[in-house]
């Protein structure tokens, strides 16, 4: 008789493998991280990882798939929120948050330097990218309906605007081991304040 499979138990032995396998890459990189290594990090046998991920290519898509998941269900999030304004604040307050991270930050150059390697890798990752820019387009279009702010540009403009500040951010964090996003917050918010223009405001 076959073995019934509990689907919180196999969903939750799944995110484990998954947040093992972005330590160690974090730590060593996608190349020199072996699936020994990321067995070793849970406890579990090479086994229990191959019966999730056929291999290492297979971690990493999933890793990138659920990055992008993650931020889609965040930014629908604040689609509900009564001052969008606010709501795009604090989102680039999460992005700051994030690349002040060491071990996010090192996995984010990981996965861009992969995205560049391999193409299957690459169209997710600009999948993502679009979505990205979709939604924040979405929320900026909404916010300027409510008359909360007055941008001069599009929506999808603006919103390529905020994904560009994104990427310097990062990109900043791995060309410069002295940089601390944190200490930049009040700059990065007057260059989203800029772009949004916010109502009220001189342009």
């Amino acid at each position: 008789m076959a073995r019934t499979i509990n689907p919180d138990e196999y969903d939750a032995r799944y995110r484990a493998l998954l947040e093992a396998a972005k330590v160690c890459f974090a730590r060593k990189g996608f190349h020199r991280t072996s699936t020994a290594e990321i067995c070793a990090e849970l406890g579990v046998s090479s086994g229990s990882l191959f019966h999730y991920f056929p291999n290492k290519k297979a971690l990493i898509s999933a890793i990138v798939e659920q990055e992008g998941l993650e931020a889609a269900q965040y930014l629908d999030g604040l689609q509900a929120q009564p001052d969008l304004a606010a709501a795009l604040r604090d989102f680039v307050d999460l992005v700051i948050s994030l690349a002040s991270d060491a071990s996010f930050g090192r996995l984010a150059l990981e996965i861009a330097a992969e995205a560049a390697r391999d193409a299957e890798i690459g169209a997710l990752v600009a999948r993502n990218d679009a979505e990205l820019r979709r939604r924040l387009a979405l929320l900026v279009g909404e916010a300027r309906a409510r008359g909360q702010i007055a941008p001069t540009s599009t929506p999808a403009a603006v919103a390529q605007g905020i994904a560009a500040l994104i990427d310097g951010i990062f990109s900043r964090v791995a060309m410069d081991p002295q940089f601390r996003p944190s200490k930049l917050r009040p700059v990065f918010q007057q260059m989203l304040a800029g772009m949004l223009q916010p109502s009220g405001a001189s342009p």
